[in-house]
Formats: structure tokens, C-alpha cells, sequence
């Protein structure tokens, strides 16, 4: 049987999954992160919180009753969602339980192939059925024993019983079993104790970030994008979000507005209006007045933004 140790030669096998480790543990831990710290991801009225996308990705997922059930409790289903990708990225990165880790990686990216991505045309032109295949090495093999968190565990577990740090043919298979017990029994404390300390303080976070109360509660409506005078039927004006996020005020008919967030949902480029409908100059993706798909790889419709008229005024809702 083949040893898989940290000063295996170099061209040994055990240490091409290594850049692929790095990779996707650092991306889900980020990914996961950058979703604690976004302001909008757990609003409820936001255009650009987990809710709305929820919402959005229920239309067209092959599993839309199971996406609206989670938009019903999105606070929960959002959490659990980013608790995920940051315990999949660390575990991964760390060695620990890496064939789990890889389980739950190749389960949040198909969630998010059967939502985001699913109706991404042509389907290798999406992200999220990449990383479902990208993980499969990692659960086939684990992490090889090289630069794990589990092996230096259980290095210690058969140093503590004087067993040399590989097993050997003529080792017992109780004596085995007992490490691998023990070994489990510590990387599930350490998990534990990280998961418990993890989400105490990431929700903390994540609600302390959440806007206090729908925009109704606290103002009676939310700042100016543009005078009614100021935009002739059928015309368009861009604008910018609070945020910073591009968007675009239509006026199809003489009593009728539309707000859009002007990013393109396949791969975040600014749309432009081009009259009745949108297109984006990376890929050539192509929305109409109602920012419906019309064409091209995007997976999704434009996220549509509250507004309402006020004395005069397009303000957002």
C-alpha cells in the first residue's frame, strides 16, 4: 500500500489536488464571507438580497417549490447557505473531514446549477456546474494526507499509543479502528467547537449589517432618482443605487415606470438600454422592456427595483 506523507516526492500524485484544494476552499470561504458582510444579502426589501434572488430563481428552477419554500424562511435558508460555503472553504483548506467538505461542496454548487445557473444557455458557459465537477477529486481521494488537519490528528492519536505514525501490514484492524475513532472523535470537537463559535459570531454580524425595519418604517420613501417630467414615454435614464450599483429608470407608457439593477446576471457585466429592451456588451446577453430573457447565456432576469411616484418624483420604494 502506497503511504501518502507530507515528504512524498514532489511528483508524487498526493500533491496535485493541493492547487485544486487552495482554490476551492478559498473561493467558498469567500464566497460565504462576503455574504456576512453584505448589507443587502439578508434585507428582505432589498432588490439585491438573498429573498429577491430566491424569488427570481423560483420562475425557472426545476426545483421551484423547494426555492420558494426557502424565500419564505430566507433569513435561515441565507445563513445556511453562507455557514455552508465558509465551512465547506475552511474544512477544505484546513484537511479536516475533506471528503465531507467536498460533499457539501458538490451539493451547494448543484443548488446553485438547479437555481442561478439553470437556465444558462450554453450550459459550460455557467460557473456552478463547473465547481459541482470540480470537487469530485476531492471526494473521490480526500486531501492525501498532505497538509491535513485529520492526519497530523492522527499522527498524534498513534504517537499517544505508541504506534509508529504509518500503520504497518501486521497491524492489528482493531488497533486501527480504535485510531480512526479517536481521530473522528477530536476532528469532530475541533469542527464542532469552530462551527458553534463560527455561526455565534457570523450571525451576530451578518443581522447587525441587516438594515433596521423596511424602508415604510423609517422614511416615507427613499431618495430621488429622477423628476416624472424629466422622462418622456419611452425613454430610459440610468442611475445609480445608493450602493453604487448601476441601474436603469424606463418609462414605457405615459403612467407606467420600471426600475432595473443594470447588472447582467450571467456574469455581472453593466447592460446597457438599447431601446424597447437591454443587452450586454461582454456576452451578448438580451433582456426586454420588462428585463425577461431574451437571448444570450444569461441565466435569469434583471433584478427588478421598487419605485414608486411621489409628489412629482420617482423615488425608490
Amino acid at each position: 500500500m502506497t503511504r501518502l506523507r507530507l515528504d512524498s516526492p514532489r511528483r508524487s500524485p498526493v500533491w496535485v489536488l493541493l492547487p485544486l484544494r487552495a482554490f476551492l476552499g478559498g473561493t467558498f470561504a469567500y464566497a460565504g464571507l462576503s455574504k456576512l458582510l453584505d448589507t443587502h444579502y439578508l434585507d428582505d426589501t432589498s432588490p439585491l438580497g438573498v429573498h429577491a434572488q430566491m424569488v427570481n430563481a423560483a420562475a425557472t428552477s426545476p426545483i421551484g417549490p423547494l426555492v420558494s419554500l426557502a424565500a419564505d424562511h430566507a433569513t435561515v435558508a441565507g445563513l445556511a447557505i453562507a455557514f455552508g460555503e465558509i465551512a465547506v472553504g475552511l474544512a477544505t483548506l484546513l484537511g479536516l473531514f475533506t471528503r465531507l467538505a467536498a460533499l457539501g461542496g458538490v451539493l451547494l454548487s448543484l443548488s446553485f446549477l438547479l437555481t442561478v445557473s439553470w437556465t444558462t444557455r450554453p450550459y459550460y458557459v455557467g460557473a456552478d456546474i463547473v465547481f459541482a465537477f470540480a470537487w469530485t477529486p476531492l471526494l473521490i481521494a480526500g486531501d492525501a494526507g498532505v497538509l491535513s488537519l485529520s492526519a497530523r490528528l492522527r499522527a498524534r492519536v498513534r504517537h499517544g499509543l505508541g504506534l509508529p505514525v504509518h500503520p504497518t501490514p501486521e497491524e492489528d484492524g482493531t488497533v486501527r479502528d480504535d485510531v480512526e475513532r479517536r481521530t473522528v472523535l477530536r476532528s469532530g470537537l475541533i469542527a464542532g467547537a469552530a462551527t458553534a463559535a463560527g455561526v455565534t459570531a457570523g450571525s451576530v454580524l451578518a443581522l447587525a449589517r441587516r438594515p433596521a425595519g423596511s424602508p415604510a418604517d423609517s422614511v416615507s420613501h427613499g431618495p430621488v432618482i429622477a423628476a416624472v417630467d424629466d422622462i418622456a414615454v419611452g425613454s430610459s435614464k440610468s442611475f445609480t443605487m445608493p450602493d453604487g450599483t448601476p441601474a436603469h429608470l424606463l418609462r414605457p407608457a405615459q403612467d407606467t415606470f420600471l426600475a432595473f439593477n443594470a447588472t447582467c446576471s450571467h456574469q455581472g457585466c453593466p447592460v446597457s438600454y438599447v431601446g424597447p429592451g437591454f443587452r450586454c456588451p461582454c456576452h451578448g446577453a438580451t433582456y426586454d422592456e420588462k428585463g425577461q430573457v431574451t437571448g444570450g447565456p444569461a441565466p435569469t432576469p434583471l433584478t427588478k427595483i421598487p419605485i414608486k411616484v411621489v409628489e412629482g418624483q420617482v423615488v425608490l420604494a
